[in-house]
């Protein structure tokens, strides 16, 4: 017996991948074309969140160990209770929704520098946005994290100088891997200073990385703060079927 013309197979399997991707939203901005987009993963039976920007992915939802441990890391270096923190690049969301599992967390800024990212989030495309936006300690706000860390007013706009417990980045790909060269600035001696500027006494900077220990980068931040390590954050990775591993450096 024959089958169905191929035409019709054709039409059938565009509506399978169709009901396995979806693009959730697509906007046009100054550094290039970002989406965010849902597809079901067959391997693992789950839904998958990506953002690209461009031709180039950012981040995915299916692995975010790294991401979380950003913020538990960085936070289990803080001292006392009532933390203000601030978050660099809101992405996913997931450091700042694990930050905010901290019980002794009071405030957190995070700051992006795509509206179309918060806006995401205020809309609730994404899974937990609620807990993230709904939370009264909560701030979004649109900036560029960058231009805030050189700056004597910081990452407040509504209290100039303001002082922070921890800030948590998780912006650029690595040190030296950057989104735009405008970063590269943050990563120098200079940078970092302006950086702990921000800070309480005792407070913590934590930075996520896709690379392993960069030696030369730890010598960077030995030279500003009191302390610093690199920790290698390890996690099963279905597509090898081994594990990949991120970094996460912490400095207080």
């Amino acid at each position: 017996m024959a089958g169905p013309p191929r035409q019709v197979t054709a039409v059938r399997e565009l509506t399978r991948m169709s009901a396995r991707l979806q693009e959730l939203a697509y906007s046009e901005t100054p550094r290039g074309t970002i989406s965010l987009r849902r597809r079901r993963e067959p391997t693992l039976d789950v839904d998958v969140y990506e953002v690209k920007l461009d031709d180039e992915f950012l981040m995915s939802s299916l692995f975010t160990v790294a991401e979380i441990e950003l913020a538990r890391l960085g936070l289990a270096q803080t001292r006392g209770s009532d933390l203000d923190v601030v978050v660099g690049g809101l992405g996913l969301g997931c450091t700042a929704r694990a930050a905010l599992e901290d019980p002794r967390v009071r405030s957190m800024i995070v700051v992006d520098a795509l509206a179309e990212v918060i806006d995401w989030h205020e809309r609730k495309l994404l899974p937990g946005a609620d807990d993230l936006v709904d939370d009264p300690r909560t701030r979004l706000v649109l900036a560029d994290f960058f231009a805030m860390a050189a700056s004597d007013d910081g990452f407040d706009p509504d209290a100039a100088g303001r002082r922070f417990d921890a800030v948590l980045l998780d912006i650029d790909h690595t040190p030296r891997h950057v989104l735009h060269p405008d970063h590269a600035a943050f990563y120098s001696l200079d940078g970092l200073r302006r950086l702990k500027g921000h800070l309480k006494p005792d407070g913590v900077f934590a930075l996520w990385s896709d690379d392993p220990p960069d030696d030369d980068f730890i010598t960077l931040l030995d030279g500003v703060f009191d302390s610093s390590e690199a920790h290698v954050v390890t996690f099963a990775n279905f597509l090898t079927g081994g594990h990949s591993a991120n970094t996460v450096y912490v400095a207080r």
